[in-house]
């Protein structure tokens, strides 16, 4: 859903499957792993099964994060891209070196008037991705990342 009144107090967009339901049921299956390992131990019971459980949620764990970290990944190596590409349009001259990833990811919010100045700016100063997105003022929208 499209929104066109972006800003830094609303750009950040949550999942609620992802963000809010599948956090919570990973953190219940790990704190249930630990605790099914604890009380076999208590109880002297066989512990292969619970451990067995522990590295199952510890590998639900690892891909819970990749799954999050990869797409993000292919998605910042895009807005480089397009930011590069922007940059050139607008400039004749390629992004900074300077610029992180980070830095060019939050410079996307910048509306073309002050894209360039911003980046400059940014790479002469090191700038936080916050303290770009901070410094603003014609906000352009992108709705595509989350």
């Amino acid at each position: 859903m499209s929104n066109p009144h972006q800003n830094y107090k609303n750009h950040r967009r949550l999942h609620p499957l992802f963000h809010v339901a599948l956090t919570l049921l990973t953190a219940i299956l790990f704190i249930s792993a630990v605790v099914g390992l604890v009380r076999s131990f208590q109880a002297g019971n066989q512990v292969f099964p619970a451990v067995l459980f522990l590295i199952i949620s510890i590998m639900f764990i690892i891909v819970f994060l990749l799954v999050r970290s990869y797409p993000l990944k292919a998605q910042d190596r895009a807005i480089r891209a397009e930011e590069n590409l922007r940059h050139y349009v607008l400039t004749q001259k390629l992004l900074d070196p300077r610029l992180s990833v980070q830095q060019i990811v939050a410079l996307r919010f910048a509306s073309d008037d002050e894209f360039p100045s911003l980046c400059k700016k940014a790479a002469e100063d090191q700038l936080s991705p916050d303290a770009i997105k901070r410094s603003i003022r014609n906000w352009r929208e992108d709705d595509y990342r989350i």
